[in-house]
């Protein structure tokens, strides 16, 4: 892996998407003005605002980031740009981690926004410090970002690809916590849920929500979020075929 070539992918990747407006509004806006429209149907009871909004402010980003990079990967691997770069001296971990570092100031960029707008215009009351909040958001938007490329791999069309989102995340997102405790579903969901990364990230805000002082839990859950992101990532360069004629 070579810093320079890395560097190279993610600039490239970042033009792009610059010249992609859409693009760019489905990752800065969307969940930005999903954490409002949620705070005001709960604007006669904002506890539940407060209890649910951060762990919300986690998994939007990964829907969005997973959304987006999925598509745009896609777009790459379809027009032969992938194929063509594996052609030149370049490693997989160069393109993977342009492709990651590319997406990832995407994210951070985007969870920011969406931050600050939940804590400091929203009203968003967590008990714990609202850089952790952006910390675990920028984690979540990052494991979107490598299950986006991960699935790329598999999809023929953008349709294809978006088709993924119910299969990778929604059980997910019924499984997480959000909706009901963990503890308290069946037996073989509990058990089910404990081996999702989603719902570690909502966890890990859960614990920023009601603690003041970093906890062992949320590190462990941060940790795990991070190493299943990472692992992803290399599943998806692993996906990446280099062809000669």
């Amino acid at each position: 892996m070579t810093l320079t070539r890395t560097l190279a992918t993610a600039s490239r990747v970042l033009h792009q998407l610059r010249h992609d407006p859409r693009a760019v509004a489905l990752t800065l806006l969307v969940p930005a003005a999903m954490i409002t429209l949620l705070r005001y149907v709960f604007d006669a009871t904002p506890q539940t605002f407060n209890a649910v909004g951060a762990s919300l402010l986690g998994i939007f980003p990964l829907i969005t980031m997973f959304l987006i990079t999925s598509i745009a990967t896609l777009r790459e691997r379809t027009n032969g740009t992938l194929e063509r770069l594996l052609a030149m001296p370049l490693a997989k971990a160069d393109l993977i981690g342009g492709y990651a570092l590319a997406f990832a100031v995407l994210a951070l960029v985007q969870s920011a926004l969406a931050t600050a707008i939940a804590v400091w215009l929203l009203g968003l009351d967590v008990t714990g410090s609202p850089w952790l909040l952006l910390l675990v958001a920028v984690l979540d938007a990052l494991l979107g970002t490598a299950l986006g490329l991960f699935v790329s791999a598999f999809a023929s069309s953008e349709f294809q690809a978006v088709q993924f989102m119910p299969l990778v995340l929604f059980p997910q997102l019924l499984l997480c916590g959000l909706f009901t405790p963990r503890p308290s579903m069946h037996p073989v969901l509990e058990a089910v849920s404990a081996v999702l990364p989603m719902s570690y990230a909502v966890d890990a805000m859960t614990e920023i929500r009601t603690h003041s002082t970093l906890t062992a839990t949320f590190l462990r859950d941060t940790t795990l979020v991070t190493a299943v992101a990472l692992t992803v990532l290399l599943l998806g360069a692993a996906t990446l075929r280099r062809r000669t004629p």
